[in-house]
């Protein structure tokens, strides 16, 4: 029976090639979009998973409330990792204090390169299980050895073994390789807790903790005095075996409140654990609370990848009913012989299965050929899992799913017909059957509208972001990490002989690259502040010409300048900094702080230096060259970049010969900030693209059939004469009628779908009411389109030939 069921459902499909081409076309490309979703999806899922102890690893953080508003932190003192470790002794496996990571020279003999890695407390390498390819997880016990990647090891010492091999950290130290650590891969980061370290550079070393105490002296002293003040460290735990992450964490809350008693009056600083499976999936905070992260983006291609999927599923259903007239005769005919009703459910499931079978081996061979731009595209490193039997069991399940949500409402309804009615009139379809069938067109559509409305909304909030005004010229700006002390007491002569060369004609420096916050500080008093204002305002140290480099636009009162040698003392303030101070006329004002009081020179437009979907936040600009890390150039205008980039690298190399020259382009650090976002919008856009196009195949195949099944009336109508457009019009106005129906039931759940997503944005775009009439009014054409050509050439058929009888 099965063989015969199988012999009738070929030949169906191979005598109706129109309809086995547009089903099998529309289910692959359903099929194809919601696998290349899932793998997406697992990608994002299994984040970290490759370390072993993934389960138990957190990061600790703090939330901090000032003036009714909670900010959660992720540096601490340096005596909280101590603190953690002898009172909680049996609820940590391990504690591990680390440095904040960055770029650092890594040097053997000749050879220097700038390699992102971070220095950590010895138990790093058990706490995450690093897969060891050279050493053992006791690499670290030494305070001169080092650990490398894979890549480091190759790039410095090719095919020789690098076990035992001396190199130079930050022309500063000598340690030793005692560890080669296998490439970790993409979607694993130890430095991806919170989305001020997302997507960072790769892993490439670990240096020892020990090692970064001896090195630099104010890490020492807050080691020495156990300076609770100074939050300038990161810590990670493993949780004891046995242990609950909530509890652990409820646990530690009040931690710092015995030891800076100032600080918990005013702040109340609880610490609480971050755990490894959220780093990446929630890493962002509002009011202390976890609002989302990655997660977000996953929820929304779950969905989108769900819909897509549904409309190929509709689309069969569609083109099923529609053609239940073609086999009405074939059932009655089965039913008269002997067949029930079940057997012929049966009959046609298994076609569904059929059909669904040649779309997913379609689809396959779709997503090894899509897969490379897809990745491209997701900037990821997704291969085809095609000896991953988990990949075919989903497969298998993803069929059978198909198969049963595409064909059940046809076999159900295609078995119940009578045979007695069948056999002796043609049969129409009822008024139940049309209503579903509308019903389920109203359905793609609504879907479609609510993409392109949802592509549209980002697309906007995006640009919307990209014009916001920056308070800088970013054009021809370059910034320079300081990653050594090879520049320090350099400054004049390196300003002036990269002036002299004529590639620059303006340098500076900061504490903070252009692009980022790095400090912020609390304790300023001013007159008229409220005693119970805890302030906490970003700073930046900077030198005499950074004003003049950035080409920052001063609103009130002056720049820096170096004739007046009380400006080393002065401050510049950001507009957001005297709205927040609640300043009125500020230049000439005092600012009380630790270190004693400072005048107010100026206040400068805001510069955008964070998240352009953010406020700004209140700065301050002080001189200070002995805190900064950055150097930022701007080169001549009107030159060969190229040639003054290597004008540059070479003034560079003559004051720091063993530091390899990097640097940034300003305008790209920025447009880096829309990355996560122009990712998703391209892949949104494409999706939304294939959801219509699926849907608008569906639509061509029912007009197909509705023009052959009203053959002789257009036939007749033209006769009596009618005109093509009056035959046009007859053919296209229900479909319009019901994508218009399927917009107005579009509109709210589309704006409240998109406003629920803008509420992740500070700054961030209304919804104009012609966003709904452009996506209903695009969406109108498009169909319009696809049934413009059936219905003109069913229109511009001969009468003679549509007339005649057999």
């Amino acid at each position: 029976m099965v063989r015969n069921y199988l012999k009738i459902a070929w030949r169906h499909l191979f005598k109706n090639k129109g309809y086995t081409f547009i089903n099998v076309g529309g289910l692959a490309l359903g099929l194809v979009v919601t696998m290349l979703i899932g793998l997406w999806i697992h990608d994002e899922l299994s984040f970290n998973t490759n370390f072993k102890n993934y389960e138990n690893i957190a990061q600790v953080l703090m939330n901090k409330t000032n003036n009714g508003e909670t900010r959660t932190r992720y540096n601490h003192p340096y005596p909280l990792a101590d603190e953690l470790r002898s009172v909680y002794a049996d609820d940590f496996k391990h504690v591990v204090m680390s440095s904040f990571p960055g770029d650092n020279v890594l040097s053997v003999e000749e050879k220097s390169l700038n390699t992102y890695g971070a220095f950590m407390e010895k138990d790093v390498l058990r706490m995450f299980s690093f897969p060891m390819l050279k050493g053992d997880q006791n690499a670290l016990d030494d305070p001169t050895s080092i650990v490398i990647s894979a890549a480091m090891a190759k790039a410095f010492f090719g095919s020789e073994d690098p076990m035992g091999k001396s190199m130079k950290l930050n022309n500063h130290s000598y340690v030793t390789v005692k560890g080669v650590f296998e490439d970790l891969p993409q979607n694993a980061n130890v430095f991806d807790a919170l989305s001020a370290f997302s997507g960072l550079e790769e892993l490439q070393f670990i240096a020892p903790w020990d090692l970064y105490v001896a090195m630099y002296d104010w890490v020492k002293v807050a080691r020495d005095r156990k300076l609770w003040d100074n939050n300038s460290y990161q810590l990670y735990v493993q949780i004891a075996d046995g242990s609950n992450m909530l509890g652990v964490s409820d646990k530690i809350k009040n931690t710092l409140y015995d030891h800076v008693p100032d600080l918990t009056q005013r702040s109340n600083p609880q610490i609480f654990l971050h755990p490894m499976k959220n780093w990446h999936l929630k890493s962002n905070f509002k009011n202390g609370v976890p609002t989302g992260g990655a997660i977000q983006y996953v929820r929304m291609f779950g969905i989108i990848g769900i819909f897509v999927l549904l409309l190929a599923c509709i689309n069969f259903m569609n083109l099923a009913t529609a053609r239940a007239m073609k086999r009405a005769k074939e059932v009655g005919i089965r039913k008269t012989v002997g067949s029930n009703k079940n057997q012929l459910v049966g009959q046609f499931m298994l076609e569904s299965l059929l059909v669904t079978l040649c779309a997913f081996a379609l689809a396959c061979m779709l997503l090894g050929l899509l897969l490379p731009l897809f990745n491209q595209l997701a900037d990821k490193q997704i291969v085809f899992p095609l000896a991953n039997p988990l990949f075919w069991s989903a497969g298998l399940g993803l069929v059978l799913l198909t198969s049963l949500l595409a064909g059940s409402y046809p076999a159900l309804y295609l078995s119940s017909f009578r045979p007695a009615k069948v056999l002796k009139v043609t049969i129409r379809s009822g008024k139940t059957v049309l209503s579903f069938r509308k019903a389920l067109v109203v359905v793609q559509f609504t879907v479609s509208i609510i993409l392109v409305v949802g592509t549209l909304v980002v697309n906007r909030q995006i640009q919307h972001s990209k014009d916001r005004p920056i308070g800088y010229d970013k054009s021809n700006l370059i910034m320079v990490e300081k990653s050594t002390e090879d520049y320090e007491g350099k400054y004049n002569a390196l300003q002036e002989a990269l002036k002299k060369s004529g590639a620059v004609v303006e340098m500076a420096e900061s504490s903070s690259p252009l692009t980022a916050v790095w400090n912020s500080n609390g304790g300023y008093e001013w007159e008229g502040k409220d005693p119970d204002f805890v302030t906490n305002i970003v700073s930046f140290y900077v030198s005499h010409d950074y004003g003049k480099t950035v080409d920052w636009q001063i609103k009130e009162g002056r720049d820096f300048s170096r004739d007046f040698a009380s400006d080393s003392t002065g401050y510049i303030l950001n507009e957001a900094a005297v709205q927040y101070m609640g300043l009125q006329d500020p230049v000439g004002k005092t600012i009380q702080w630790y270190d004693g009081e400072h005048k107010i020179l100026g206040v400068v437009k805001n510069l955008l230096t964070e998240s352009p979907f953010e406020a700004v936040k209140q700065a301050i600009y002080s001189i200070n060259y002995n805190e900064t890390n950055w150097i930022t150039l701007k080169l001549a205008p009107g030159k060969n970049l190229a040639a003054s980039l290597s004008t540059v690298e070479g003034v560079f190399q003559g004051f720091a010969t063993d530091v390899p020259f990097e640097y940034q382009f300003v305008d790209e650090a920025f447009g880096s900030k829309f990355k996560t976002e122009e990712r998703m919008r391209s892949l949104s856009e494409i999706f939304s693209l294939l959801a219509i196009f699926i849907s608008c195949l569906g639509l061509f195949g029912l007009a197909t059939f509705m023009a052959e099944q009203r053959t002789k009336e257009i036939g007749i109508r033209k006769v009596l004469g009618a005109s093509i457009g009056s035959l046009f019009q007859m053919l296209s106005k229900d479909f319009a009628l019901l994508v218009l129906v399927s917009g107005l039931i579009a509109i709210p759940l589309a704006y409240y779908f998109m406003q629920s997503w803008l509420e992740n944005y500070a700054y961030r775009i209304g919804i104009p009411w012609w966003v709904f009439g452009v996506a209903i009014l695009g969406v109108l054409l498009v169909a319009l389109c696809t049934v413009s050509y059936q219905a003109i050439q069913a229109a511009t058929i001969n009468p003679v030939k549509s007339l005649r009888t057999e």
